[in-house]
């Protein structure tokens, strides 16, 4: 009893200082104030960040046109964070984490197969964008004369982290404050940015741009709804589940695709212009994203830049530390949140120290390892939206967390259609970085078979060859068929489990 009165303390104590110490339990009815419009900023501010431009580079890297790739981006983003919007509406049915909702599909206990996945995806996020941070930091400082060398990095990464640890621990309240005010300084900087380098833009160059076939422009699309809206999908429940009961579904799918596609669609699309029209930014973003960018502006705009470039990538961040903390729990780990979110942030910090002080190139091997996690979140995302669109009623709450419950302990179904949509879907993408991440050539296996590619054995660097070799078309085969196989497999058990039978 004593134990339990300290523990009560503990936690009064810790919402007076406004650090939420709600784990994956459901969010009280008291306590769910939020109305849709308020997904607006921390879906804005994770996004608007100067990161987007630079994504051009890789867009283009498909051998797509400019207009072609303008398409592809509006397309992908708009459609991949419109899929997190219907995630996102668990999140009001259920008050509960987006990896306690999916306990509904999976069983509770067989949640924890995607749950892995999750935390893996929401770990490198976080750590990519913490790389992001301190890179961006260490190539501004030597341009301005301070020193980028080692100690600066050292600094760089310690402060980033400390940032985006913080606010994890701290939790919801006040990461949502913090997102509404970071929205308005990385917006006005950013469009700082934009308006110092419009005069870098050639567009006889950008005209000039032969346009790629229909495999690369599919591939530049999966690649596109990949590193945005499928990058944010595991979580997009977690900033809804304090949305008050009421709340429209509609109005939470229009609120989060809105806040978090709008800043994409518009820098990218403005990336591709300044990409297009300068080779050396082009190849330069490879290895240096946020530094490259830097180098097309005056001395006197570079520490504005570089406090925009940190806080916007700061602020995705701490998103995916946030979830990937809520992820832990979920998977059966028992400690309170705040602690789960700061073991994730000693991996992130372990993680960034060995990218930037020893690993001599992250891009290439981050997005090989992107790819190949996409492919079985994308058929969770697929599962997962169908069963919401097969729901009428909210969800049993009590059931979410007990596997005697109408939702089970293993939901076979779905496991098997993960599995099997993962192990075709990998068969079908290819690792376009192979001398960087040797460890994921074992991909593609189907290719062949299908006649949809030839793998090329050359001396001087191995490659696939074929309209459809670098298409990635595991990914969206992954998606469309689980969300396929879960409406039609499971109608009658979502039935039965509403009817309470």
């Amino acid at each position: 009893m004593l134990t339990s009165m300290t523990d009560v303390r503990t936690a009064d104590a810790a919402k007076r200082l406004g650090v939420e110490t709600t784990g994956i339990e459901i969010i009280d009815e008291a306590d769910r104030t939020a109305a849709p419009r308020d997904l607006f900023w921390p879906w804005f501010a994770a996004n608007v960040s100067v990161f987007g431009i630079s994504y051009a580079a890789f867009v283009l890297g498909f051998g797509i046109s400019f207009w072609q790739a303008v398409a592809v981006t509006i397309i992908g983003v708009v459609i991949s964070f419109a899929l997190c919007g219907i995630i996102a509406i668990a999140g009001k049915r259920g008050s509960a984490p987006t990896m306690v909702l999916s306990r509904a599909a999976f069983g509770v206990k067989g949640q924890k197969v995607p749950g892995v996945i999750s935390w893996l995806v929401s770990i490198g996020w976080e750590t990519f964008l913490a790389i992001l941070a301190v890179l961006a930091t260490a190539t501004i400082f030597e341009r301005l004369g301070w020193g980028g060398g080692t100690g600066t990095k050292i600094v760089a990464a310690i402060v980033v982290a400390t940032m985006i640890v913080t606010a994890a621990v701290a939790g919801y309240h006040i990461i949502m404050r913090m997102q509404s005010v970071l929205t308005w300084i990385t917006g006005a900087i950013t469009i700082l940015y934009v308006v110092m380098t419009f005069n870098h833009i050639d567009w006889s160059a950008i005209s000039s741009i032969p346009s790629g076939g229909i495999g690369a422009t599919i591939g530049a699309l999966v690649m596109v709804m990949t590193g945005f809206g499928l990058g944010w999908i595991n979580i997009a429940a977690d900033w809804s589940r304090y949305q008050r009961r009421d709340a429209s579904g509609a109005a939470i799918v229009g609120w989060n695709t809105f806040g978090g596609a709008l800043a994409p669609t518009l820098l990218v699309c403005f990336g591709l212009a300044l990409a297009g029209s300068d080779p050396a930014v082009l190849e330069g973003i490879g290895a240096d994203p946020i530094g490259t960018l830097a180098t097309l502006l005056p001395t006197w705009v570079l520490v504005p830049f570089l406090l925009a470039a940190i806080l916007s990538l700061v602020s995705g961040a701490v998103l995916g530390i946030y979830s990937s903390g809520l992820t832990l729990l979920s998977l059966g780990v028992r400690i309170p949140r705040p602690m789960a979110a700061l073991i994730d942030g000693v991996i992130l910090t372990l993680g960034t120290f060995y990218v930037v002080f020893v690993a001599e190139n992250f891009i290439n091997p981050f997005q090989s390892f992107l790819i190949t996690l996409g492919v079985p979140l994308a058929s969770w995302a697929g599962i997962m939206i169908a069963d919401i669109a097969l729901r009428k009623r909210d969800y049993d709450e009590d059931a979410l967390f007990d596997s005697t419950g109408r939702y089970g302990a293993f939901d076979w179904v779905s496991i098997g259609t993960m599995v099997v949509a993962s192990v075709l879907g990998w068969g079908l993408v290819v690792n376009s970085f192979a001398d960087d991440a040797a460890w994921n050539n074992w991909q593609g296996y189907l290719l062949e078979p299908l006649g949809l590619g030839t793998f090329v054995d050359d001396p001087a660097g191995s490659f696939w060859e074929g309209t459809f070799a670098y298409a990635n078309l595991g990914v969206l085969l992954s998606l469309v068929l689980s969300f396929v196989v879960t409406y039609l497999a499971r109608r009658g058990t979502v039935q039965r489990q509403e009817s309470g039978t």
